[in-house]
């Protein structure tokens, strides 16, 4: 829906009089402005070859498979050291 000739007058009116009351409020929505532009960029890549994952997620995701590995050995481990401690407590009697 188009603005009405008076709306954008009145609309360029609060936009001067915000400019001249708060030159720091401009220059942050600017800013934000800005931001929102380059994010809205990034987004609208067209479609091409696959982003590499970044170093960090990488590192992240072989943290978690390694600490998932050792908890499983460990609990392999106890479970083992368990079951031949039964067996050796009832060959014992």
């Amino acid at each position: 829906m188009a603005w009405s000739q008076d709306e954008e007058r009145m609309l360029a009116e609060i936009e001067q009089r915000l400019v001249d009351d708060d030159p720091r409020l401009v220059a942050r929505l600017e800013s934000f402005n800005e931001r929102v532009r380059r994010s809205e960029a990034k987004t609208r890549r067209p479609p091409g070859p696959a982003r590499r994952p970044r170093r960090s997620t990488v590192i992240i995701l072989i943290s978690w498979l390694l600490i998932a590995t050792l908890i499983a050995t460990l609990l392999i481990m106890v479970l083992r050291l368990d079951a031949a401690t039964a067996l050796a407590l009832t060959t014992a009697f």
